[in-house]
C-alpha cells in the first residue's frame, strides 16, 4: 500500500515546532517558573525546594550512598577526594522483587520488610563493620514531601508500588528503625533528595559551572539552581536547588496525538510536558500516528522508543532492518517508501522533543541570567534518550543555538552517568561539613 501523502505531510506538520513557537515555548516555562517562584500554587509544575545548592567541590571522605528510584536498590560506599575526583569502594544490588521466592513492593509486604532488606543491604556494603561511623545519602524518586534535608515524607507510592506503612511516613525514620533493628547504629542517614536533584550534584561536584541537571529517559525531569533562595536549612553554596518535576509543566498546546493519548491515559490532565518528550510515550505517539497512515485509528501496535531508535538507524538503501520492525509490529506488507516515511515519522517525533526539552533548559538559563549576561556553563543530563536515542543531543543543541544566538556558546550539555549514587554521597558530605 501507498501512504496518501497530505495525510502524512499534516502528520508530519503536528510534530514539527518552528522556531517562533520554540521562542514562545521557552518563554512560557520561563513564565511559569517565576510564577511558581511567587506562589507556587500559581505554576503547572512543583517546583519542590531541595534544601540543597551546590557542593565547594571539596568535599571528601567516606559515604554511604542508598539508590531508590524503582525496584532495583543499589547501595554504594563512595570516597570523595575533593577537586570531582571519588572512587566506589562497593557496590551492592538486589531487586526488590524475584517472582517466585520475595516481593516487597505488593500490597502484602510491609514497611518492616522492605526497609529491613535494604538495611541488609547497607550492613553488606559496610561488610559488616558496626563500629566505624558512617554518614549515609538516599536519593528516594517518589512523591514526598520535604522541610529540610533529612526528611522526606512520601505522598504516595508511584512504580506499581504498594507496600503498606510507607505513605505518610519519612523514609529516613523507616530505614533508621530497619538499621536499629539489626545492630547497625553506626550508619546515620543525613541526607535525602530526589534523583534528578543527584544529577546536579554529581555533575557540578566533577565539573564546575553547572547549574542544571535533568534526566531525559523514560520519564522526564529537571532541576536548577535557583540563585534567589535562602533557608537557613540549605546546605551547599549559591542559593537552593528547585526540583522542577517539570513533567507535569502543561502550559503549552499539544498536537490532537497528544490530546488522544493525555485523554486515554491513567490520570488524563497529568504529566502533559512528559507525555509529548519521553521515552515512555515516545512509541505510543510513534504507534498512533502510523495507525493513523494504515487507516486503523485506534489500533496499538506496541511500538517502542527503542524501536524507534533502530528503525531511525537504518540507515540501508532498502531499509531491511527498519521494514522487519515495522512489519513485525503493524502486521501488513509495506513498501520501501511507505518504510521510508516511518522512518521521517519517527525522526520528526525525536526531533520535537528534543526541541521541547531545549528550550525548558534555554528558561532556566534565561532565568538564572536575569537581565545579565548569560556565563558560561553545562546543562547535566542522565537518561537513555538522551545517551542513546539518535537526533536527541544533536537536536537539544540545535534548538539551544537557536534560541540564545550567540550566547549559545556559553551553555553545553554534558552526560552525567549514573549520579543518583555520587549524588546521594555528595548531599550527605554537604550535610556533615556544612
Amino acid at each position: 500500500m501507498a501512504f496518501n501523502q497530505e495525510q502524512f505531510k499534516d502528520i508530519i506538520a503536528e510534530f514539527t515546532i518552528g522556531g517562533e513557537r520554540l521562542h514562545e515555548i521557552a518563554a512560557t516555562f520561563r513564565q511559569d517558573l517565576q510564577l511558581g517562584l511567587r506562589d507556587v500554587t500559581q505554576s503547572s509544575m512543583r517546583m519542590l525546594k531541595s534544601y540543597v545548592g551546590l557542593p565547594s567541590g571539596k568535599e571528601t571522605g567516606e559515604y554511604l550512598a542508598l539508590d531508590f528510584g524503582g525496584t532495583n536498590i543499589r547501595v554504594f560506599k563512595i570516597r570523595l577526594d575533593g577537586d570531582g575526583k571519588f572512587e566506589i569502594l562497593k557496590r551492592v544490588g538486589r531487586p526488590l522483587i524475584v517472582p517466585g521466592e520475595y516481593n516487597y513492593i505488593s500490597k502484602d509486604a510491609t514497611a518492616e520488610q522492605m526497609f529491613g532488606f535494604i538495611a541488609e543491604m547497607i550492613d553488606d556494603a559496610i561488610d559488616g563493620d558496626h563500629e566505624t561511623k558512617f554518614y549515609l545519602g538516599h536519593t528516594f524518586s517518589f512523591p514526598s514531601t520535604q522541610d529540610n534535608l533529612y526528611n522526606a515524607r512520601l505522598i504516595i507510592w508511584t512504580k506499581e508500588f504498594a507496600t503498606q506503612g510507607v505513605e505518610g511516613e519519612v523514609a529516613n525514620d523507616l530505614l533508621v528503625e530497619a538499621l536499629k533493628r539489626r545492630g547497625v547504629n553506626n550508619v546515620e542517614p543525613v541526607a535525602v533528595l530526589n534523583d534528578t536533584v543527584a544529577v546536579l550534584l554529581s555533575a557540578a561536584y566533577k565539573t564546575p559551572e553547572t547549574f542544571i541537571g535533568s534526566i531525559y529517559a523514560t520519564g522526564h525531569n529537571t532541576c536548577y539552581l535557583e540563585p534567589s533562595i535562602h533557608d537557613a536549612n540549605c546546605f551547599g553554596e549559591g542559593g537552593m536547588i528547585l526540583n522542577l518535576e517539570c513533567g507535569n509543566f502543561s502550559k503549552l498546546v499539544p498536537n490532537r496525538f497528544d490530546r488522544e493519548y493525555d485523554e486515554k491515559s491513567e490520570k488524563p490532565g497529568e504529566q502533559r510536558f512528559e507525555k509529548m518528550v519521553s521515552g515512555r510515550y515516545m512509541g505510543e505517539l510513534f504507534g498512533m500516528a502510523i495507525a493513523e497512515l494504515l487507516g486503523e485509528k485506534g489500533k496499538n501496535y506496541d511500538l517502542t522508543s527503542v524501536d524507534m531508535s533502530a528503525i531511525i538507524l537504518d540507515e540501508s538503501e532498502n531499509l531491511g532492518k527498519a521494514t522487519d520492525i515495522i512489519m513485525a509490529k503493524v502486521g501488513h506488507e509495506l513498501e520501501r517508501d511507505d518504510v521510508a516515511k516511518i522512518r521521517e515519522l519517527a525522526s520528526a517525533i525525536v526531533i520535537r522533543s528534543a526541541r521541547l526539552v531545549a528550550a525548558s533548559f534555554v528558561a532556566l538559563v534565561w532565568q538564572r541570567a536575569g537581565s545579565g549576561k548569560i556565563q558560561k556553563q553545562h546543562v547535566a543530563v542522565d537518561g537513555s534518550v538522551y545517551e542513546k536515542m539518535p537526533l536527541a543531543k544533536e537536536n537539544i543543541t540545535k534548538a539551544i543555538s537557536e534560541l540564545l544566538g550567540e550566547d549559545a556558546a556559553n551553555v553545553d550539555t554534558i552526560l552525567d552517568n549514573g549520579g543518583s549514587g555520587l549524588g546521594a554521597a555528595i548531599a550527605a558530605a554537604m550535610a556533615v561539613q556544612k
